[in-house]
């Protein structure tokens, strides 16, 4: 018997085919004989009770060029169809993407979404970390510049960026005296920010440890270009070996128990020195490049995982 996977994502003719784990989590299922379904999120919709989305059954290339091809014209289909959907578009996390995670919670039990779609909508990537606050370096989310003008003037050297971002878009270093891009006489941001301590270690670059299915399987090191402090791949980030370093094993231990009880299969912690700064369950990335450096396969890890954990034969 034939399974059938749909993945929510954007558009899959501008994904970054060197950093994307959606294409190899989706060539992974394609090896195991299922059929591939993509449709963007603009096409996901609940008709009478039934969640529909228009889309395309694909074939997967494993080559950076014409990586994929269609196989069908764009059509509409029911989602309880399929045995796996993946909830795999990019922030920005606005009620566009919040909408998406109610559609999908409408679903049958018996069609799993990954990640979980009502654990996605209450675990904001930059809030979750509170719950592990004493891995946490001192951090402030407000949407008042005087809250953001008073942490700069405790913690001297702080670092900003948007609460709802990603791919490093958005991010600020201030020093005592200047809060970097800030208009004068304004008194409150447009969306809440996140304001951390800056952390010196960033010069060697920040770690993406990946877990599934609550389990470490791999890190990789992050590193910002010359003059840069954002280490995301998307900005520019170089990867580089690592091991369980500084206190990563500890967090580790401490966080995997509540990712696998909140159903979240396929996250990726951020940690910048001692300090945990991120939990990412939307789309993390980084599997390619722990692949390649240290010789494995985790898009196989994912699969045997899922396939176990859901009794897929």
């Amino acid at each position: 018997m034939r399974h059938k996977i749909a993945i929510q994502m954007d558009d899959i003719k501008t994904i970054d085919y060197d950093y994307d784990s959606s294409f190899m989590i989706g060539l992974e299922g394609q090896k195991r004989n299922y059929e591939l379904f993509v449709y963007h999120p603009d096409d996901l919709f609940l008709d009478s009770g039934i969640v529909k989305a228009n889309g395309f059954y694909i074939e997967l290339i494993d080559q950076d060029k014409d990586y994929f091809k269609f196989i069908s014209d764009k059509i509409e289909i029911e989602l309880a169809e399929f045995s796996f959907i993946f909830l795999r578009q990019d922030p920005p996390f606005n009620m566009h993407y919040i909408t998406s995670t109610y559609l999908l919670d409408c679903l049958p039990k018996n069609t799993i979404v990954i990640n979980n779609p009502t654990s996605v909508r209450n675990c904001a990537e930059k809030i979750l970390p509170f719950k592990f606050k004493e891995f946490m370096p001192p951090t402030l989310i407000s949407q008042k510049v005087d809250d953001i003008n008073i942490f700069l003037n405790i913690h001297k050297d702080i670092i900003t960026k948007p609460l709802y971002g990603n791919g490093g878009e958005g991010i600020l270093r201030s020093k005592e005296g200047h809060l970097e891009g800030l208009d004068k006489d304004r008194q409150y941001f447009e969306m809440p920010i996140m304001a951390q301590k800056y952390i010196p270690e960033i010069i060697d670059g920040d770690r993406r440890i990946i877990f599934i299915d609550g389990e470490y399987v791999g890190s990789v090191a992050r590193i910002p270009p010359k003059g840069s402090i954002k280490a995301n791949f998307h900005a520019g980030g170089l990867a580089k070996k690592t091991e369980l370093v500084y206190r990563d094993k500890e967090i580790v231990e401490a966080i995997g128990k509540d990712l696998k009880e909140l159903d979240l299969f396929f996250v990726g912690i951020d940690i910048i020195g001692n300090y945990l700064t991120e939990i990412n369950v939307t789309s993390p990335t980084g599997i390619k490049q722990i692949n390649k450096l240290n010789n494995v396969k985790l898009e196989q890890v994912f699969w045997d995982k899922l396939e176990a954990k859901y009794k897929i034969v």
